[in-house]
């Protein structure tokens, strides 16, 4: 099987906590080729959907420790048609690039991709959350998107709430959340105009969100691969950040899933699998669902610490399963189009 990950690139990734190089490691044990290449380096050759890649040179011997792997790795770079992959892994950071998908729309029906394609239009902001949640249903925070800030105060001024989160539509890895609070509605006016004008006049959408109380006491992030949770950890903030995301300074440590939260991705699991969202992550507080990972979800070399487990193996196993059933469906449409040829 052949493989390549569109994401960053090879010398930005971290060898010790990145969950895209624990899914690569695992391909290469497992002697599959990969290849790698940002949304940058696609391109078109002779009306034919190619890209740069980095491809990783094949190795006799793998290390099992992830940093010694990501030493020892040779790699070269090559243009490559994408069509000839058997699998086009996302693993791009948000924002979402439109072209990149008009690029990919070319060969999604030759290659299996991760996540798909229309699924990740619909879900690559946090938009998408939103519709899980009805008037019947719990399931997520109280949340407004706007970028009419004389509507945004007036949510605040009207919240029960002394608490609410604003925070950027497309941000990502907890870049830009806040808290704000009523005592400091004087400067709630300045933090909007920072948040959606921007120097050129245009407008950017923010969120603004019911405050869960325990939300200072971090968020469980849970990873779901075709609709079923395969893994879990609580994300504690650091003692002068109240975000939780690693990135921004937070810790983790074991969660086991509550009867609340197993109910949560069992609501939610039909729909993303529906919309070919296969392996996401979602972020909870509370028991409420307050994001959706589509893009570029981590936490696997977290977990895998904690829990002393390897959840690649389960991502990849799966992988390998939709390639074969891939690969299977045209083997029989080619023995029944030869008999209808041959008849």
């Amino acid at each position: 099987m052949n493989i390549c990950f569109l994401m960053y690139p090879w010398d930005e990734i971290d060898p010790e906590n990145d969950t895209s190089l624990a899914l690569i490691h695992e391909c290469v044990k497992r002697k599959h080729g990969v290849a790698l290449c940002t949304p940058a380096n696609l391109t078109i050759r002779n009306s034919v959907t190619s890209a740069f890649c980095t491809v990783i040179n094949r190795m006799d011997k793998v290390s099992s420790n992830l940093k010694t792997f990501y030493k020892q790795a040779s790699i070269r770079e090559e243009m490559l048609p994408l069509a000839g992959f058997d699998v086009i892994f996302m693993r791009a950071n948000p924002p979402l690039d439109p072209l990149m998908l008009n690029f990919l729309d070319s060969v999604k029906d030759d290659v299996f991709i991760m996540n798909s394609l229309q699924g990740l239009r619909e879900a690559n902001n946090k938009l998408y959350t939103a519709a899980f949640g009805d008037s019947h249903s719990n399931i997520i925070p109280a949340t407004h998107v706007s970028k009419n800030k004389r509507y945004l105060v007036q949510q605040i001024k009207e919240s029960s709430a002394d608490k609410m989160i604003l925070k950027p539509l497309n941000g990502f890895g907890g870049s830009g959340v806040i808290l704000i609070e009523k005592s400091a509605m004087s400067n709630i006016k300045s933090l909007l105009d920072f948040y959606v004008t921007n120097s050129d006049g245009t407008s950017n959408y923010v969120i603004l969100q019911e405050y869960i109380e325990g939300a200072d006491q971090g968020d469980v992030r849970v990873l779901i691969l075709n609709g079923e949770p395969i893994g879990a950890m609580r994300r504690i903030p650091g003692s002068d950040d109240h975000r939780s995301n690693v990135s921004a300074g937070g810790s983790v440590s074991k969660h086991t899933l509550t009867k609340q939260e197993k109910a949560l991705c069992k609501q939610i699991g039909p729909k993303l699998v529906n919309d070919g969202l296969y392996f996401v992550g979602i972020d909870v507080i509370g028991g409420k669902l307050v994001e959706v990972n589509v893009m570029s979800p981590g936490g696997i070399t977290y977990m895998n610490k904690v829990y002393k487990t390897k959840i690649q193996c389960k991502v990849i196993d799966f992988v390998e399963s939709k390639v074969l059933d891939k690969l299977q469906a045209f083997d029989r449409r080619s023995r029944l189009r030869s008999e209808v040829e041959n008849a």
